[in-house]
């Protein structure tokens, strides 16, 4: 019980900053908060579904350099498998040395695979985001809106009424401005 209050008083006091805490004494501030929904912007915006299918692309074709490799591999794997009775016990340390070095080359080339996907992962998503934070501001300005709130699951609203939901104004801006 006492560490949900202390994870309530940054909100708390936040939140008396936010409504007249720096305004200083005798002077009220209105402030009109708005919520947005990232994750449906993401996906119901034209930017959006670029920027998705452009990731997917990316990711399909490193999946795709890593079945050639897969393939190969095991093809190496079979042929040793296939030639083994009839190869010398040098041959075989040979085989099997040089099939190690390949499975080790192919488990640097997955690393830095996937390492460069999620480099473009996180790119891609930081340019998208800061599309979004230029529309929802205008957006924002546009509404009067003094504070926008994410809602996503997990995210830092508990709660909020659906008429405080920008998602929809944003959505058709954000497809205006990037079609």
């Amino acid at each position: 019980m006492r560490r949900i209050e202390w994870l309530k008083l940054p909100v708390i006091v936040a939140m008396a900053a936010m409504l007249g805490g720096c305004a200083g004494p005798g002077v009220k501030v209105d402030g009109n908060i708005g919520v947005i929904d990232p994750q449906r912007i993401f996906t119901d915006t034209n930017a959006g579904k670029k920027a998705k299918d452009t990731l997917s692309s990316f990711s399909k074709n490193r999946q795709a350099l890593m079945e050639l490799d897969e393939k190969e591999l095991r093809r190496m794997e079979e042929d040793f498998v296939k030639q083994a009775s009839v190869l010398s016990p040098t041959a075989k340390r040979d085989r099997e040395e040089q099939f190690r070095r390949r499975m080790q080359e192919y488990q640097q080339k997955v690393t830095e695979l996937n390492r460069e996907v999620q480099e473009k992962q996180k790119d891609v998503l930081e340019a998208f985001r800061d599309k979004v934070e230029v529309v929802v501001a205008k957006v924002a300005k546009r509404l009067g809106v003094h504070v926008v709130v994410d809602k996503s699951k997990g995210g830092p609203t508990l709660y909020h009424e659906e008429s405080l939901d920008i998602s929809n104004q944003v959505i058709e801006e954000f497809n205006r401005e990037y079609p």
